[in-house]
C-alpha cells in the first residue's frame, strides 16, 4: 500500500458555475475494505478547560463548536471531508514530500479537517485554526486502522466558503496557502502550490534553505522545493475532465463518477464522495450531498441542509458499533446503509441486467432530489426548516428500502 491514496478534491467558482454558486467536491480514496460513515454532530458549548480526544492525541477543546456534517473513516475521530453550519467545506488529500512524515501519534490531517469545521465560521477562520493547531501539536501517525501498515503522510487541504477558497499545503509543521476566488482548482495526492503564496509559515523558507533545497537566488516555488524529486505537479488529468459548459451539482457528481476521477487499484478505492453547493446569496441555504458508500458510479448522492433539530441518521453511523465483537476487522464498522449497498453491489455482479435496473432507479431518484434542491435554491421565499429537517434521513431510508 505504498504511496499516497489518489483522492481528488476540487472547487469551481462563477462564472464557470450556474446561478452564482460555488461548488465543492471530493472523492475519498481509502483502503478498499474501509467503511466511511456520514455523521452529523450538533453545535456544543463545552465546559471551560474541557479536552477533546482526537484520533491519537488529546487536545484542549474550544469554548464553542459548530454543527458539522462529516464523511469520515469509521474507526477514526477525524474526517476526509465535511461541512459546517456556516457554509464552510473542507476536504483533505494525503501527500508525500522530501521530508518524511512523522510516525508519532499526533494530529492526523483528517483530525484537522474536523477541527477546522468545528471551530471556523469562514474559510479563512478554518485555515487559521488548522495552521495554529498544526504548529502547536504537529501532524503524524498511521493513516490507516491496520497498525501493521504503518503509513503516514503530510496533508493538503481545500477550504471553501460562499466567498472564497484556500488551498493549504503542509509538510510537517510547515505550510503555505493560496487564496482562490475564481476558476476551477483541483487537488490530488501531491503538492501543487507554485510561486503564488498568500500566507506561509514564518520559518518555511529558512527551513528550505537549511536543508539545501532552495536559496534566495531562485524564485520560491513551494511544490518544487518540497516535493519528492524536486518537481511539483498539477492535477491535469482531472482538470481536463471538467466540462466546458457551466457547472452544476449534477455535472460535479458526474465528474466524480468518471472512473478516472475515482480510484480503482489493488490497495485503494473511492470509499465515499461528496458535493456541496454554496450559493453566494446568503439568503439561500448551502446544500451538501453525501454518498456514505463506495464507488460513486454505483452510489447515490443524498442531500443534507443544516437546520435546527435536524433528524439524526443512525443508519449511516458506525461509531455506535465500536464495541461490538466481530470475526474480522471490518464487520463491526458496517452501518446499515453500507451493508444494504454492499448487498446491492453483489446483485449487480451476479445479475448485471437486474443490477443495471436497480442503479437506474436509484439514479432517477437522485435526479429527483437534485431537481427538488434546485427548486429550493431558486425559491424567492425563506426556507421552511420543517420541510428539510428529515431530508437526509428520508433519502437514506428510501435508498435502503430500494436495495432490499
Amino acid at each position: 500500500m505504498a504511496g499516497a491514496p489518489s483522492s481528488y478534491c476540487f472547487v469551481a467558482f462563477p462564472p464557470a458555475t450556474k446561478n452564482s454558486q460555488i461548488l465543492f467536491g471530493k472523492n475519498s480514496a481509502r483502503p478498499r475494505d474501509e467503511v466511511q460513515e456520514v455523521l452529523y454532530v450538533p453545535s456544543c458549548n463545552p465546559e471551560p478547560g474541557s479536552k477533546v480526544q482526537c484520533t491519537y492525541l488529546e487536545i484542549e477543546q474550544a469554548r464553542r463548536t459548530h454543527a458539522v456534517i462529516l464523511s469520515k473513516p469509521a474507526w477514526m475521530w477525524g474526517a476526509e471531508m465535511g461541512a459546517n453550519e456556516h457554509g464552510v467545506c473542507i476536504g483533505n488529500v494525503a501527500v508525500t514530500a522530501r521530508q518524511a512524515a512523522s510516525d508519532s501519534k499526533l494530529l492526523l490531517g483528517m483530525d484537522l479537517v474536523r477541527l477546522g469545521l468545528e471551530r471556523g465560521t469562514t474559510a479563512k477562520d478554518s485555515l487559521d485554526v488548522i495552521v495554529s493547531l498544526l504548529e502547536e501539536h504537529g501532524q503524524g501517525g498511521n493513516h490507516f486502522e491496520d497498525e501493521s501498515t504503518g503509513l503516514g503522510f503530510h496533508s493538503s487541504f481545500l477550504i471553501v466558503d460562499r466567498v472564497e477558497a484556500w488551498v493549504l499545503e503542509t509538510v510537517g509543521k510547515f505550510w503555505a496557502a493560496e487564496k482562490i476566488t475564481d476558476g476551477v482548482k483541483c487537488l490530488c495526492n501531491h503538492l501543487s502550490l507554485k510561486t503564488k503564496i498568500d500566507m506561509e509559515h514564518p520559518e518555511l523558507r529558512s527551513c528550505a534553505q537549511s536543508q539545501g533545497w532552495w536559496n534566495e537566488d531562485k524564485e520560491f516555488n513551494f511544490s518544487e522545493v518540497f516535493s519528492e524529486g524536486g518537481h511539483g505537479h498539477d492535477c491535469p488529468e482531472k482538470a481536463s475532465e471538467i466540462p466546458g459548459e457551466m457547472l452544476t451539482a449534477e455535472t460535479m457528481i458526474n465528474i466524480l463518477r468518471e472512473k478516472y476521477s475515482g480510484v480503482q487499484s489493488e490497495a485503494y478505492i473511492t470509499t465515499a464522495s461528496a458535493v456541496s453547493v454554496l450559493p453566494q446569496n446568503e439568503n439561500s441555504p448551502c446544500i451538501h450531498f453525501f454518498t456514505g458508500t463506495p464507488d460513486p458510479s454505483r452510489s447515490v448522492f443524498k442531500p443534507f441542509i443544516f437546520v435546527e433539530d435536524v433528524t439524526a441518521v443512525p443508519k449511516t453511523h458506525s461509531s455506535t458499533l465500536r464495541d461490538e465483537a466481530s470475526d474480522d476487522g471490518q464487520t463491526k464498522w458496517k452501518h446499515e446503509l453500507y451493508k444494504s449497498h454492499e448487498q446491492a453491489l453483489s446483485l449487480i455482479e451476479k445479475d448485471p441486467e437486474q443490477g443495471e435496473k436497480l442503479m437506474n432507479t436509484m439514479h432517477d431518484l437522485e435526479k429527483q432530489g437534485l431537481e427538488a434542491m434546485e427548486d429550493i435554491l431558486n425559491s424567492a421565499g425563506p426556507l421552511d426548516p420543517a420541510e428539510v429537517v428529515d431530508l437526509f434521513y428520508d433519502c437514506v431510508d428510501t435508498e435502503i428500502k430500494f436495495y432490499k
